[in-house]
């Protein structure tokens, strides 16, 4: 069963930068999308970027667009995404999760979340 792990996140004042990680244990992510989430208590999950498995196709949230990359990097089995210009708003669990080949639900194997904090 493939597993994604996020890493990266962390405490960050406005307007710098964090890099968060999805990676698989034990399966290859040749053949899915990755999708970027995330989520403030209270308030439902959103979808923030997404890459398709072949790395050609990527699509943003309005809110993404313009400050945060998504790329892969299929022989470290790893999808990053790169925030920079960080707002309190983007303060969230992020979740990675897969889709088949591209960016269309249903996503699964959800990781476990890494927390992302804006402030100063």
């Amino acid at each position: 069963q493939l597993q994604l792990v996020e890493v990266g996140g962390g405490l960050v004042q406005p307007g710098g930068s964090l890099r968060l990680s999805c990676a698989a244990a034990r399966y290859t992510l040749d053949y899915y999308a990755i999708g970027w989430f995330r989520q403030v208590p209270g308030k439902e999950r959103e979808g923030v970027a997404c890459i398709s498995s072949s790395g050609g196709s990527t699509n943003y949230s309005d809110s993404a667009k313009g400050r945060f990359t998504i790329s892969r990097d299929d022989a470290k089995n790893t999808v990053f995404l790169q925030m920079n210009s960080l707002k309190p708003e983007d303060t969230a669990v992020y979740y990675c999760a897969a889709a088949l080949e591209v960016c269309l639900p249903p996503y699964y194997s959800w990781g476990q979340g890494t927390q992302v904090t804006v402030s100063s």
